[in-house]
């Protein structure tokens, strides 16, 4: 698209916009981040920690389900999902085990289904990485997963091993890639974009989440906002110790994950599409722990730190679109071919594990590399331009 050097201006400094930028100054580039958000601190100017609208990725618990989130009719994600998983590991080896002296990697995952009905489901998913990725996952008998995952609950209907995927703890993540950042020379302006005529150097990536339709409306369509709340736990001295590795399940037909920290576990997730709404609900916190206490005994009796909620940016298809943006751009934006907007949003409940990914697309594309292979295949995948055209036919197909 450009030249090595030429400046890049990433709106959104989440996990989606730090991947971009840092895999941009990698590059060569000149990279600036404009957010009013602090991902080091979890604060905004002029708030305190917690009252800042959050993203999506501050809120998360930062697994990597690039398999276990795997469901019939959606294959195209499934395989998006490994081959972020894979530029993911890459990313890993580049920040370290650690940040600030605590740990911020688990490996491993088991999927768990309470009943008969939830076994059924688990059996559906391994069944199609059994067709579509061979020796992912491993069926596990009582024993085994007893084995594994003591804190567990025993009479569970099934269960399913997964060793390739692995947690990270994502406010290290963020606070992490941040620092990377500014090693490698980008700034961080904090403030909000009102316009993209705001913005002045030749290239823009539009990394602002849910909130990217307000600076593109041709977006609007495209993005939805999906509510999803989580708890975090921290264990007390004394309380039974909680998961070593992702715990996901089906609890009576409800989704539910565990995900460990070294210091106790974050608790999730809720689903509802009620438009701007970052409110945890009673409700919603009240099923998160039933549903937990039942699989994991133990955490009744582990401390409860905080609940928050936060909106993920879903597509129609449930994929990601990142690259070059050809559509229609509201005004004061030049024609012509002096500036390049790139778009890397809709990542839904998955932009921790996609935005590995999305950095590397996002820096080819921006320094006009070709692509191969796996890479290739998935940028093909998540090009914004498979909507031209299609936006009735695609949108409302949720997950």
């Amino acid at each position: 698209m450009t030249d090595v050097a030429a400046p890049v201006t990433v709106v959104g400094g989440s996990v989606i916009g730090l991947a971009c930028a840092h895999r941009l100054a990698r590059a060569g580039h000149a990279v600036e981040v404009v957010d009013p958000f602090d991902p080091g601190t979890g604060t905004a100017p002029g708030t305190g920690t917690g009252t800042a609208p959050a993203p999506a990725a501050w809120v998360a618990a930062g697994m990597l389900g690039a398999y276990t989130e795997a469901w019939p009719g959606d294959e195209d994600l499934l395989h998006q999902g490994v081959t972020a998983l894979a530029a993911w590991r890459r990313l890993r080896a580049e920040l370290g085990e650690e940040w600030e002296g605590r740990p911020v990697f688990h490996d491993g995952t088991v999927l768990l289904g309470v009943d008969d009905a939830d076994a059924a489901d688990v059996g559906r998913v391994a069944d199609l990485l059994d067709r579509e990725t061979p020796g992912a996952v491993t069926r596990l008998t009582r024993r085994e997963l007893r084995d594994r995952e003591p804190s567990l609950r025993r009479g569970v209907r099934a269960a399913v091993a997964c060793d390739a995927e692995f947690a990270v703890d994502n406010r290290r993540v963020l606070a992490a890639l941040a620092a990377r950042c500014r090693d490698l020379g980008v700034r961080f302006t904090r403030r909000t974009v009102a316009s993209l005529g705001e913005v002045t150097t030749p290239v823009v990536v539009l990394a602002a989440g849910h909130a990217a339709g307000d600076l593109l409306p041709a977006l609007r369509p495209l993005l939805r906002p999906v509510k999803g709340e989580v708890v975090r736990l921290r264990r007390r001295a004394g309380s039974l110790p909680g998961p070593t590795r992702t715990v996901r399940a089906r609890v009576h037909g409800r989704a539910l994950y565990v995900v460990p920290r070294w210091d106790g576990c974050v608790v999730g997730a809720t689903e509802y599409e009620h438009g701007v709404d970052r409110e945890p609900t009673a409700g919603g916190v009240r099923q998160l722990l039933d549903d937990a206490a039942e699989l994991v005994p133990g955490l009744d009796d582990h401390e409860f730190t905080e609940v928050i909620a936060g909106l993920r940016p879903y597509s129609p298809d449930n994929l990601p679109l990142v690259g070059t943006w050809t559509g229609p751009v509201p005004a004061p934006w030049p024609d012509g071919a002096d500036r390049h907007l790139v778009v890397a949003v809709g990542h839904g409940r998955n932009g921790v594990l996609h935005s590995a990914v999305t950095g590397e697309i996002v820096a080819a594309v921006v320094g006009g590399r070709t692509l191969t292979g796996e890479l290739a295949a998935a940028a093909h995948r998540v090009r914004p331009g498979r909507y031209d055209g299609a936006h009735d036919d695609l949108h409302g197909r949720q997950r």
